[in-house]
């Protein structure tokens, strides 16, 4: 009695799961509809490379920038950040001289067309170029300065040696766009980039 019971509630079971195999046509329309309205909302920005670049650019000089504030203080020497508009680049003296570059950590820098037009060519460079369509504004409006031997920031042209620091607080803004805005801060009396 017990095996009837059992056999019709899986002929039920199995009889039941039949009429349910895929999807009624209104759920696939329903899902191709949202498909649609994510994909027009989502593709043009997912394809808008100025806002990546423009990040991307900005984290490049924020390390940088650090970089060069270690490198001064390891080295016991000057380290020149040159800010042209451009790009940004790293030297040991102020006229960045190619026997004065600093060379990257990780030996070379991004080789990307922007940087290999700023940086001279030279790939040993701690030099980075501003992609296209990436621009960058800097307040006070100075073309270079330095970190110490003891990462204090100097005016490019405050002397070797100087106790007193011109430098006023840089702001470095970055811009992929109307919207898209990166600000880099290097602080005057202590140097800290953020």
């Amino acid at each position: 009695m017990q095996s009837s019971i059992a056999m019709k509630m899986r002929n039920h079971a199995r009889a039941a799961g039949l009429g349910q195999r895929g999807f009624t046509l209104v759920e696939l329309v329903a899902v191709i509809l949202v498909t649609g309205i994510l994909a027009t909302l989502a593709m043009p920005r997912f394809f808008e490379r100025q806002a990546f670049d423009a990040r991307n650019f900005a984290e490049q000089s924020q390390s940088m920038l650090r970089y060069a504030q270690k490198v001064a203080i390891a080295q016991n020497r000057r380290v020149f950040v040159r800010l042209n508009g451009s790009g940004v680049a790293l030297c040991f003296d102020a006229a960045c001289t190619a026997a004065a570059r600093v060379v990257p950590p990780s030996g070379g820098n991004s080789g990307a067309a922007a940087t290999v037009a700023q940086c001279a060519g030279d790939a040993r460079w701690h030099c980075e170029g501003a992609p296209s369509g990436v621009s960058y504004t800097k307040a006070p409006a100075i073309s270079s300065f330095y970190f110490s031997a003891l990462g204090k920031p100097f005016a490019a042209l405050d002397a070797d040696g100087a106790r007193v620091s011109t430098f006023a607080t840089l702001v470095m803004t970055v811009r992929g766009g109307a919207a898209d805005v990166h600000p880099i801060t290097v602080e005057a009396e202590t140097g800290y980039v953020h």
